[in-house]
């Protein structure tokens, strides 16, 4: 362990016969026991220690920490994690330590600054900078730094958490290296504060699945559209009333604009279903399918689950969004929304059996 710690006549107090101890210990006293003790004098004493006692006191625990157990640290560690009162500097000499004894301090010490973390994430490895990009509201400066980083490890820990604050630009930054890094996309599209047309460009190259849930989640309508749609919340009701059949004129008009522009897809309908807009969705849904829209009710809302989930496929509504479809839309109706195990099950052989071609020729 080397040689004890120049101490004078001064410094011979407690902290000075433990300093004594954790160089040459002779009493019986374990390391770990010595490391302990230093460590609680120094959590309940920080704020009366001169410079000098600070120093002695961050010496011994750095010298001790080698030799004893992870455990040990990482027990102190997580004592430390949240008291608001421990000396700084201690902190920062366990956050310096092994990401095992670092990681509840990094998730959860309010004593960590803007700056520490910063530093922390240019000097130190994988595993703290993960951490940190797990740790509750992260700011701007501190995501920004993560930002940088080439590990896709760390970028999904990052966008996997939803209470940090992440800028436009280093969005396009993360959405410009989920181009390569596929672990990312996922959780990148289903942050709630992803720009639409920065979700909307990774349709490019992102898998079928999330392409379907980009255009369910961030359909980005023209304004245009947005007022016919407006114009046909006048007429159509978010109540459940009975079908219209014809619809309302305004309605009409409304699907047959955004099917000659191309945009009458698997987002409108959500997004009219969850307004409680029933008759819309109706004929939206109908007009996709190109079925009659009495075939299409009678179809849809008879024919039980399976039915539902072939128009769902059909339509290239994903697997996950059908539970809210089926339920929403018998809710819209006034009708039983429950969804039975062997629904699901039926669904899901659907869903995997099924290509969009084959699942409209079926229906058809």
């Amino acid at each position: 362990m080397g040689h004890a710690v120049g101490l004078t006549a001064h410094d011979m107090s407690d902290m000075g016969r433990l300093a004594q101890l954790a160089m040459n210990p002779q009493s019986g006293a374990t390391r770990e026991e010595i490391y302990l003790a230093v460590a609680s004098l120094y959590r309940i004493q920080g704020a009366s220690l001169n410079t000098r006692e600070r120093e002695l006191m961050r010496e011994i625990l750095r010298r001790l920490t080698r030799d004893v157990e992870m455990a040990i640290r990482i027990a102190l560690a997580q004592r430390l994690a949240d008291d608001a009162n421990a000396p700084h500097d201690l902190i920062l000499l366990l956050v310096d330590d092994s990401i095992e004894v670092a990681r509840p301090l990094i998730l959860n010490s309010p004593l960590l600054t803007e700056n520490d973390v910063l530093k922390m994430i240019a000097e130190a490895g994988i595993g703290h900078q993960e951490a940190i990009a797990g740790r509750p509201n992260i700011g701007v400066p501190v995501t920004d730094a993560l930002a940088r980083s080439e590990h896709e490890s760390v970028l999904v820990a990052l966008v996997r958490n939803a209470t940090a604050k992440i800028s436009s630009g280093t969005y396009e930054a993360l959405v410009h290296k989920s181009r390569v890094l596929t672990g990312l996309q996922e959780p990148l599209i289903k942050r709630s504060d992803l720009p639409p047309k920065l979700a909307t460009n990774m349709c490019e190259w992102v898998s079928d699945a999330l392409k379907t849930y980009i255009r369910t989640n961030y359909e980005i309508e023209p304004r245009n559209i947005d007022t016919a749609l407006s114009e046909a919340q006048v007429t159509l009701k978010s109540e459940a009333p009975a079908p219209k059949d014809p619809p309302a004129d305004s309605a009409q008009k409304l699907i047959e604009k955004l099917a000659a522009s191309g945009q009458l897809k698997a987002g409108f309908l959500m997004r009219v279903l969850s307004q409680g807009q029933s008759d819309l969705f109706d004929l939206a849904f109908a007009r996709l399918l190109e079925m009659e829209l009495p075939r299409f009710r009678k179809m849809f809302y008879d024919g039980g689950a399976r039915q539902v989930a072939l128009s769902c496929r059909a339509a290239g509504i994903d697997r996950s969004v059908f539970p809210t479809v089926f339920n929403l839309s018998r809710q819209g109706r006034g009708m039983a929304a429950n969804l039975t195990v062997n629904d699901s099950r039926e669904a899901e052989g659907i869903f995997n059996g099924f290509t969009r071609q084959s699942a409209r020729a079926e229906l058809h």
